[in-house]
């Protein structure tokens, strides 16, 4: 089913929302390039056991997967303000209680830190779907993939944000968690300058919409959710376990932080044009293009361990995810309707992140369970085949029925 959006709707406001949108994404998203980067060497410092170093990563995830069921009716009853402000207090509260987690050198503490930075990550994932709203059908891909840019900034401010926080205590990266708390409380008042009206109450007689197994029926909805799924997993999996393999391998904490950065530059940098792709060839081509990119991201990752290989691996990665999924989230937020708007985005994303939360699980156990931290490494590359698998068959499928395709 196609959402159905007034072709004459004047588009100024949702423009308005989208610069909004892409502070938000800039200042507040800062964080989490951040927190990869020294989730996993964190909890190297405190964890009872090396396989359980990536352990808060997956934390976070979680945090996100399951706050998405729940804030995003909320976002449909109250607003998107509400649940935005809600994510940059989990946020700060996020930073904070790891902070205090770092100083007691407490690994619980930690983990439930880990788990209220994910209400922010789950947050942040609706500023794309909040991009959408009201936009035109011209307009819609092109405000996702803006508002996605936005990252652009926040790839290249935390990761350097890393290298000044990271040793600014005598408690390794303790600094890092504050300043994320930091970001959390400057950035929520972006949220006040955001013109999305409160929903009107739900009419007795308005459309209901479909169900959760309704739409999973759908199979526009299902393939653009399976894509999303595989091009979200797949990056999180390798991205987890880059810094791991990075200093394993004899480089320093800053080159895996300039690795990450360069790979989160991948990951937005490209959505300057990835909408009007979108509008010009397809959601669909422009996701096979994505999973493309992950498998040729594998290749290179697999093919050495020189600082050039991680930079092309993790490059490549994050240009496949940033076509995948932003193509996966326009072809959701065109086959469903206004009415199922809640109920489609919680699903999406609590599907999403759930596959997400088992990859950065997997991360950690694969990356150290060869020999050594080279054949760690090529476990976790080799992992992404079956998955880039799945998502291909569901695209070819989807074709097949050329009148479901997005």
């Amino acid at each position: 089913m196609t959402a159905i959006v007034d072709p004459s709707t004047n588009d100024a406001r949702a423009k308005r929302n989208v610069i909004v949108l892409v502070m938000a994404q800039a200042i507040l998203g800062a964080q989490m390039p951040m927190l990869f980067v020294v989730g996993g060497l964190a909890g190297l410092t405190i964890a009872p056991s090396p396989l359980l170093a990536t352990l808060p990563i997956s934390l976070i995830v979680f945090g996100s997967m399951t706050t998405a069921p729940w804030i995003s009716p909320l976002m449909q009853r109250m607003g998107r303000q509400v649940g935005f402000v809600i994510g940059a207090l989990g946020g700060a509260a996020g930073g904070l209680i790891c902070a205090a987690a770092l100083y007691l050198d407490s690994f619980a503490l930690f983990l439930m830190g880990s788990y209220c930075t994910g209400i922010y990550m789950s947050a942040q994932g609706f500023y794309r779907f909040a991009a959408a709203d009201g936009a035109s059908d011209a307009y819609r891909p092109k405000a996702i993939s803006y508002v996605m840019a936005g990252g652009l900034v926040a790839a290249l401010l935390g990761p350097q944000l890393v290298k000044v926080t990271n040793e600014a205590f005598i408690y390794p990266f303790l600094g890092t968690y504050l300043a994320a708390a930091v970001l959390n409380i400057i950035g929520m008042s972006l949220f006040w300058f955001l013109d999305m009206p409160k929903p009107a109450p739900v009419a007795a007689n308005a459309p209901k919409g479909r169900t959760r197994m309704e739409l999973l029926r759908d199979p526009a909805v299902l393939v653009a959710i399976i894509c999303g799924m595989v091009t979200y997993s797949l990056m999180n999996l390798i991205m987890t376990s880059t810094p791991l393999a990075v200093v394993g391998c004899g480089f320093t904490t800053g080159d895996a932080a300039d690795i990450v950065s360069a790979h989160v530059i991948a990951m937005f940098a490209p959505s300057f044009f990835t909408g009007h792709l979108i509008a010009r060839f397809g959601a669909s081509k422009v996701v096979s293009v994505g999973l493309l990119a992950l498998g040729l991201a594998g290749v290179v990752a697999i093919a050495g361990v020189d600082l050039f290989n991680f930079y092309g691996a993790l490059v490549l990665l994050g240009l496949g995810w940033n076509f995948g999924f932003i193509g996966a989230t326009a072809m959701l937020t065109a086959n469903h309707a206004p009415e199922e708007r809640g109920t489609a985005q919680g699903l999406n994303d609590l599907i999403v992140f759930g596959f997400v939360t088992l990859a950065s699980l997997s991360s950690g156990g694969l990356v150290n369970s060869g020999a050594d931290m080279v054949a760690g490494w090529t476990a976790v590359n080799i992992a992404m085949v079956p998955f880039l698998t799945l998502a291909g068959a569901a695209l070819i499928w989807l074709r097949l029925r050329p009148m479901e395709i997005a």
